[in-house]
């Protein structure tokens, strides 16, 4: 989204800020569903997972350009359907941020919300977690018990997406 003022200079300069109003809601509403649903605490690397992959799956979702708070919970199984545990949403969220890219290059304007967009994806895609291994064989022979079964390290997107959808879930 472009500040007021910026709209008639083509994005050649002008000194004006473009404010990444798109990015920045669907972050605040990704925020509110996991602080609603009280799945983890809002200062872990696990919730910040969550948010990123939510709002990730909210931005790219928004085909018109234009979130908007009555159309929340209208939209709700949308993202329930996308982040589902059977969807290619890592594919999906490649294929809607390539496309973002192409159209931002050839408008040749600020795209602040696709960059903070980038920004979320390459943290998601490089940062690993240890985290319980959900592939693991039930009654393995591990102790039972929160912390004493199979942890391995898994990439944030893996962690944030299901717990994403659990959020979406609780709400």
């Amino acid at each position: 989204m472009l500040h007021r003022g910026q709209e008639s200079t083509g994005g050649t300069g002008g000194g004006e800020l473009a404010v990444p109003m798109a990015w920045l809601y669907a972050e605040y509403i990704a925020d509110e569903l996991l602080r609603t649903g009280d799945l983890m605490p809002p200062t872990s690397f696990e919730f910040r997972a969550g948010r990123d992959a939510l709002a990730l799956t909210i931005f790219l979702s928004d085909s018109g350009g234009e979130l908007s708070g009555i159309r929340v919970v209208s939209q709700l199984e949308t993202w329930l359907s996308l982040t589902a545990y059977d969807q290619p949403w890592q594919g999906w969220v490649r294929e809607r941020m390539a496309g973002l890219a192409a159209r931002a290059a050839e408008s040749g304007g600020p795209a602040p919300d696709l960059e903070l967009a980038a920004a979320a994806w390459r943290w998601l895609e490089e940062t690993e977690l240890l985290a319980p291994d959900l592939d693991a064989v039930p009654g393995g022979g591990s102790i039972p018990g929160e912390d004493d079964g199979p942890k391995v390290w898994t990439p944030a997107w893996r962690l944030g997406l299901p717990l994403g959808h659990l959020a979406i879930h609780l709400f």
